[in-house]
């Protein structure tokens, strides 16, 4: 009986062994804990540790300062929290512009100070070249006489042989109302079942509505606030994220900042516009401006904003805006910078990049409608771009004719497949320009791009850790990253562009 009992107890220990142990530092769910911030997410949240050693990522906290924060969600290794009070706040803290921040999760930096997030949106980028590209940054820029050694940038003088030279990020004197186009989700109010139109709350789907947005042009925020009062007025059914029930999913503004253009777009859920006649007669009355009225229809189950089809029904197609002298035809689907003025700032530093004589042969894989390209076209002997998306391609074709810039080609389809074509046709690039999407290069772009061998490639990029990535890979098949220079395009959020520029070595 004795020996029995002693082996269930041994069972029993051997089960109870079994079992998690917690990991030191963790915090229950809920508990309260002191943490000290000592960094930020590249998504612009607090990252933090508490006396304990645990890590808490916290927004709205900024590095340097001591909190208290509610633990929200705990991990094995880490976990979120929910900032409460402060200890200590920093010195680079501002109290934020916009009433409605602390609820929205369209920007996420309002309380840090501008020029705070200037150094830190650059810091950012040296942290991802450095921990995912393993590239070598040096201190400092030194500056020499360009003309008597390859290893200074012809324009800047800067010297890169002590390293990779990242530059101060260009921002904006002014970093506010800088956005040409909104695209605002139209849902139910949560207490009153209310048609409401604003931004999700960060890490939800639940809609705050808004009427004054501080990083919107003032044009967008007239617009959209008079298509939510007329979709009142005619009765129109908010779109039910729960139920997939409803009619008006998202309204997106595009305005031409030099032109002063507007496009609205109307995302339904339902194949038919109701009361059509009634919204074109009364956005036509109230919106002076308006060149284009739009319908687009999305009723499927998706994150995504457009649906597959698109009906102009009042209007033009497009609208024009202007880019440093260049004239851009802009439809309800085209990829078009949101910041004109950082735009401007962001291509004239590609082109700088580029060293453009007027003999050279450039590809601008990733094209879109042209953009980047005719910004070259007008340095370069010939522009080549590719792009994936046919509609794009019309797009680039009709911008380079309306700027009368014959000395371009465009083709759609992916650009490991249409660039050895055109090398095996004769062409021989001597610069390669890409601006891909946030998860950075095809692979398949990549080998391609040493496989031509251009003399230098600009990289312009919307994320600096696929970046990163991707400079390893070329700098792998012998091109060396001179420089790379941030540009501010979203202040007040953690976003970041650059502009890398790469020789062959």
């Amino acid at each position: 009986m004795k020996r029995k009992q002693g082996k269930q107890t041994e069972q029993h220990r051997k089960k109870r062994s079994s079992k998690p142990v917690a990991a030191e530092g963790l915090h229950a769910k809920n508990e309260v804990v002191t943490v000290d911030m000592i960094g930020l997410t590249h998504d612009g949240d607090g990252v933090g540790r508490t006396e304990q050693g645990f890590t808490l990522f916290i927004p709205h906290a900024l590095p340097g300062e001591r909190v208290e924060a509610k633990v929200l969600k705990s991990k094995k290794q880490y976990g979120y929290g929910k900032l409460l009070s402060h200890h200590s706040k920093s010195e680079q803290r501002i109290e934020p512009a916009c009433p409605i921040y602390a609820q929205c999760g369209g920007c996420q930096l309002q309380h840090f100070d501008y020029e705070a997030q200037l150094k830190w949106k650059r810091q950012h980028v040296i942290d991802s070249l450095t921990r995912i590209g393993k590239l070598n940054v040096a201190e400092e820029a030194v500056t020499g006489e360009a003309e008597k050694d390859d290893a200074l940038n012809p324009h800047t003088g800067a010297d890169y042989r002590a390293g990779l030279i990242v530059h101060d990020t260009i921002g904006m004197s002014d970093p506010w109302r800088y956005r040409n186009k909104a695209a605002v989700p139209i849902g139910l109010a949560a207490d009153n079942g209310e048609l409401v139109g604003g931004f999700y709350a960060k890490g939800s789907h639940r809609i705050i509505d808004m009427d004054n947005c501080l990083i919107q042009k003032d044009l967008n925020d007239e617009v959209i606030a008079i298509v939510k009062q007329l979709a009142k007025e005619l009765n129109i059914q908010p779109y039910d994220e729960d139920t997939n029930s409803g009619v008006l999913r998202h309204v997106m503004t595009r305005i031409g900042v030099v032109t002063g253009e507007i496009m609205i777009v109307l995302i339904t859920n339902t194949e038919k516009l109701p009361r059509k006649t009634e919204w074109i007669e009364q956005l036509r009355k109230r919106v002076p401006n308006v060149k284009s009225i739009v319908h687009n229809i999305n009723n499927k189950v998706t994150n995504a904003i457009f649906g597959e089809r698109t009906e102009v029904l009042w209007g033009s197609e497009v609208i024009y805006d202007e880019l440093d002298g260049l004239r851009f035809a802009i439809s309800a689907r085209s990829f078009y910078q949101v910041n004109p003025e950082q735009t401007v700032t962001l291509y004239r530093k590609a082109v700088e990049y580029a060293a453009l004589t007027g003999k050279e042969q450039v590809i601008d894989a990733y094209c879109g409608i042209g953009s980047i390209s005719l910004f070259l076209a007008r340095q370069a002997g010939h522009v080549y771009g590719v792009e994936i998306v046919p509609e794009a391609i019309e797009d680039a074709k009709r911008n380079a004719e309306l700027n009368g810039l014959d000395n371009t080609t465009f083709e759609a389809g992916p650009a490991e497949v249409v660039i050895p074509r055109w090398k095996q046709e004769g062409m021989n690039a001597d610069v390669i320009v890409v601006d891909p999407p946030r998860k950075g290069c095809d692979p398949a772009l990549l080998e391609t791009i040493l496989a031509i061998q251009p003399e230098r490639v600009v990289y312009v990029s919307c994320n600096p850790s696929t970046l990163a990535r991707d400079l390893r890979v070329l700098e792998d098949g012998g091109y060396r990253t001179v420089e790379v220079t941030p540009v501010d395009m979203f202040p007040h959020t953690g976003h970041v562009e650059c502009v890398a520029w790469l020789k062959r070595i």
